[in-house]
């Protein structure tokens, strides 16, 4: 038995490492590429830049116009966040925590949420958005993404306050505690790891997304970090070591936000697969 469960995390971890390899080795050649000349990128894409040029970092910024796509993308991206992270836990911890009818039909409900193909909608809601005069606003994204996202939010936090055990509450009761005091004081403080997963998986797709983007925003003061990129392809087209750099500088934010929340991710997600 001991024999089997070592060739099987030696496979595992294997496995693993390959994977991981297949993943950072382009980021990090796409990294070291945005720091050379643009003839030394043409003469070996594998080499390792003779002098580090980091005027382009400062280039790629202005040609892709980066001070108004990150501060767009910042604000869609936190408040989207926010707005999911708290409608999704207050969801989670009645589901989680109390009985009432329609219990169940309410939780299927959210599950249903995740099997609906997100880019199928993208017609309907172009189609309300503009019935409610909301097209080319922060709101067209924001509220998208919300609704996109509340359903995982929801699915994650609910499998883990179920673990809770009933005397948390029942000991802030005998305090005198209300049931938002017990929320906001008890519950909510000891699901940090899986606030941590849904928070950021929620921040990569906000800050990654595309396709709503492009159909509902319009202006260029409102458009987003993607939609800067992609407009950047089109102007500075030869210059591939200025888009990589203006990668690079769109993928610092995931890192340190992955770094960051990083040891709280893996708890997290280990512990919704098993109280869940």
């Amino acid at each position: 038995m001991n024999r089997k469960s070592g060739l099987f995390q030696f496979f595992a971890y294997t496995f693993l490492s390959l994977f991981a390899i297949i993943n950072v080795v382009p980021l990090f050649w796409m990294v070291v590429n945005s720091f050379k000349r643009e003839q030394e990128y043409a003469a070996d894409p594998f080499s390792f830049p003779k002098v580090l040029q980091f005027s382009n970092y400062a280039k790629a910024w202005e040609v892709a116009n980066m001070n108004v796509y990150f501060l767009n993308s910042l604000i869609v991206t936190f408040v989207s966040l926010l707005v999911t992270v708290l409608l999704g836990a207050l969801a989670a911890y009645f589901l989680s925590r109390f009985k009432f009818k329609l219990q169940g039909m309410t939780y299927g409900l959210f599950l249903l949420g995740m099997l609906v193909p997100i880019h199928a909608t993208l017609i309907p809601i172009f189609l309300i958005m503009q019935k409610l005069h909301l097209l080319d606003t922060y709101w067209s994204l924001i509220l998208p993404y919300t609704a996109f996202h509340l359903s995982l939010t929801v699915f994650i936090l609910e499998g883990f306050m179920r673990g809770f055990p009933k005397d948390l509450e029942e000991s802030g009761v005998m305090d005198g505690a209300g049931v938002y005091r017990i929320f906001w004081s008890i519950i909510l403080p000891i699901t940090r790891p899986a606030l941590a997963t849904v928070i950021i998986l929620n921040f990569i797709y906000n800050w990654n997304e595309y396709l709503f983007a492009l159909v509902l925003i319009t202006s260029t003061e409102l458009k987003t970090l993607p939609l800067g990129l992609a407009n950047f392809v089109g102007i500075e087209t030869a210059s591939l070591t200025l888009q990589m750099a203006a990668l690079t500088i769109a993928l610092i934010p995931i890192l340190i936000f992955y770094l960051l929340l990083q040891k709280q991710l893996v708890n997290g997600m280990t512990a919704g697969a098993v109280k869940g």
